[in-house]
């Protein structure tokens, strides 16, 4: 078996770059930490019931109606969201530099797509919410989707090391078919609403703009276009997204919470 030593390094992956990373990865602890708790502070009572609709006869039976399963609080739910960001960065930079930065000469973040698999997954589910996705198995659906989307991101990466004699894209294009499914169900119940408020649309249009940026950047990365050739570069420019789209995509949702 090939040791991590005996391995070819991710171009731009030096001490210089692995010092700055570091610097980045404590600024965005401070940051997401010192979100998480404003909102907290700011939140409201505003809650999102989660409804269950379980069969009532055979197959055809029309169901019953929706019930009240569990109350989502939406200010706390973000406040997680936003920590979550804070826990990953710190221990990047702290008790897990070591692992992070071998992963990183490496070409792989897994504690990227740890965090994600749970914090975006969260988000994707809270802008469902919002236009009216609630059903327990409907939420159930969506939460794996978004999952299978972010782990195809990490075999992404496992499947391009360092020092590869080709690049295959598979894996991302199968994680963009996972990752759409959530966006076609949030689509669908904006256009089929009878009334919906112009702003909902300029909102929808914007968070899925800040969530594909993610995706825009890994390929970016492996196609090695203009400076995404470093894959240091490919990862600063996550940061950059954890801080402007996560921070973003947290206050959108927050103000709708207030609204509500």
């Amino acid at each position: 078996m090939t040791t991590p030593s005996a391995m070819a390094t991710a171009s731009g992956v030096d001490h210089r770059s692995l010092r700055s990373l570091r610097r980045w990865n404590l600024g965005l602890t401070v940051l997401h930490a010192a979100q998480a708790v404003v909102v907290l502070v700011l939140a409201s009572d505003f809650a999102i019931t989660v409804t269950t609709s379980l069969p009532t006869g055979p197959p055809g039976t029309p169901p019953e109606a929706p019930e009240a399963f569990f109350d989502v609080p939406i200010g706390g739910a973000i406040a997680v969201f936003l920590a979550l960001a804070a826990l990953d960065h710190g221990l990047t930079a702290t008790v897990l530099r070591d692992r992070y930065e071998t992963g990183l000469r490496a070409g792989i973040n897994r504690f990227r797509w740890v965090e994600y698999s749970v914090s975006a997954t969260l988000m994707v589910v809270l802008i469902a919410f919002y236009t009216g996705i609630t059903g327990f198995s409907a939420v159930i659906g969506i939460a794996g989707a978004n999952v299978g989307m972010i782990l195809f991101g990490w075999l992404q990466e496992a499947a391009n090391p360092p020092g590869r004699a080709a690049t295959t894209m598979k894996a991302f294009w199968f994680g963009c078919v996972a990752g759409a499914a959530p966006w076609v169900a949030i689509g669908y119940n904006i256009l089929s609403a009878e009334t919906v408020p112009g702003f909902v649309y300029g909102i929808f249009a914007s968070l899925f703009v800040l969530f594909s940026s993610f995706a825009v950047n890994q390929w970016l990365q492996y196609r090695e276009v203009g400076p995404w050739r470093s894959y240091a570069f490919g990862e600063r420019a996550y940061l950059v997204l954890s801080l402007v789209a996560k921070s973003a995509l947290a206050w959108q949702i927050f103000a709708g919470s207030l609204a509500g």
